[in-house]
This record gives C-alpha cells, structure tokens and sequence, in this order.
C-alpha cells in the first residue's frame, strides 16, 4: 500500500520525454529530456527524477547531457551525471567534458571527475585532471591528480593547482613544471599570471632557458660594432712605434 505522502511514478516510452519544470528556487526553471524517466515525489525535500539514455537538463546557468541524469533534493537542488558527460556553464562560458558531475544550484559549486576537460572559452585556457572542483561564485577551479593546462605558449602540469578565472592566476604544486616554448621550469610550487606570463618559482627550483635566434643576432652585430674600434686603437698604437 503506497503512502499518502510519497507518489511513487514510472514513466517508460518508446517516445521522447520532453518536461518543463519551474521551480521556487529563485523561480529558475529546468527543462530536461530523455528516453526514459523514473520519478519519485512526496514532501519537497525528497523530490527525485532520474533520466536516462540520452539525458538532458538545462537550467538558467548549467547544460548538460550525459547517459544518465539525476535531480534529488528541495526543489531538485541538486543534480548528479553520469556517462558520456559533456556540457557548459552559460554563466561562466565553460565547456566540460567528464564521466561523473555533481552539480549544486545553490552553492553554483560543480564536481567534476574521471578524465575531466573544462574550456574557459572566454580566456581560451584549456584544463585537464581526474578531479576538478569549480566554484561558480568565486570563479576557482581546483584541479587535482594528472593535472594539465594549456594556455597560450604554456603547457602546465603538475598534482595539483588552483586556477582563478577572474584574476588569470594559476597556482601549481607537486612535481609541478611550466614549458613556455622551448624553456622549462620545474619546482615544488610554481605560479603563474597568465596575463602577463609572469612566473614564480618556490623549491628546488630547476629549468633551462634556450637563447633565441634574436638575441644571438643582437650579439654578433656588437662584436662587428666593437671590432673596428679595436683596429682603430692597434693601429694607432703601431703609428707611434
């Protein structure tokens, strides 16, 4: 005998489930889509909706598609992902890809793991980890194990590393290395303004820097410059013998 509380519903269809909810969070709304649904309500904090194959949700901030997608909570606060993850933050003009999310849409804190990619469009800095927590509010990335980030001439690695969107800074620890072009930097911690390439190296520092063509250049046009001066003196010196 089912409780008067709790309405337990089960939606299979060979159709295409499209459902539109507005929510009194904020009085945002969800539109999510899928081939199948399974749902469970009763008081507003035990809300559950699972999607799945071909899973889609889209809310005022988060896109998401994945194999499998849960909303759970007080009006469907949270939002958890499954397989085959790709989506963007509209707020934040990110892209991601992942194999497992967890997304808050109140706290606008989204968890991100397994072989995890995330595009910060706007700066055209690309990340790579297993693990990446992103704080909507605050705009910081926290990245973890395998960590990789590209960013123009820079290519950074590293255990772990916290990127500040807002600021452009990047702050990189455990075996943590900077390849700008052909020079390498390696330290415990390095960090890095992205913005005006600026790098800071703390703890059995190490690297190697590559002369550019220029440079060598600029050097043989002052020894040819110096050199008939040279000449000048020697001749000088000999006319007084």
């Amino acid at each position: 005998m089912r409780s008067k509380n709790v309405l337990t519903k089960k939606i299979i269809s060979s159709l295409f489930i499209m459902l539109f909810f507005t929510l009194s969070l904020h009085a945002e709304k969800i539109f999510f889509s899928a081939a199948s649904m399974t749902g469970q309500t009763g008081d507003n904090k035990r809300n559950t909706t699972k999607l799945i194959g071909e899973a889609y949700v889209k809310t005022e901030t988060m896109e998401i598609y994945a194999d499998s997608i849960e909303l759970s909570g007080e009006d469907y606060r949270k939002i958890i992902a499954e397989g085959n993850i790709k989506g963007k933050n509209i707020e934040a003009k990110m892209d991601f890809t992942c194999s497992y999310l967890e997304y808050d849409r109140q706290t606008k804190i989204a968890l991100l793991k397994g072989d995890v990619s995330l595009t910060d469009l706007e700066n055209d800095v690309k990340a790579q980890a297993q693990i990446i927590e992103y704080n909507q509010d605050t705009q910081i990335a926290v990245l973890q194990v395998q960590i990789k980030l590209l960013q123009k001439n820079n290519t950074c690695t590293g255990s772990y590393a916290i990127y500040q969107k807002k600021a452009q800074l990047l702050d990189i620890s455990g075996n943590a290395q900077v390849r700008q072009g052909d020079d390498l930097f390696r330290a415990q911690s390095i960090s890095l303004n992205l913005d005006t390439q600026e790098i800071e190296l703390l703890g059995n520092v190490q690297g190697t820097v590559t002369q550019k063509n220029e440079e060598k250049t600029e050097e043989k046009n002052t020894e040819i410059k110096e050199n008939p001066e040279e000449q000048k003196t020697d001749d000088a010196a000999g006319g007084g013998n």
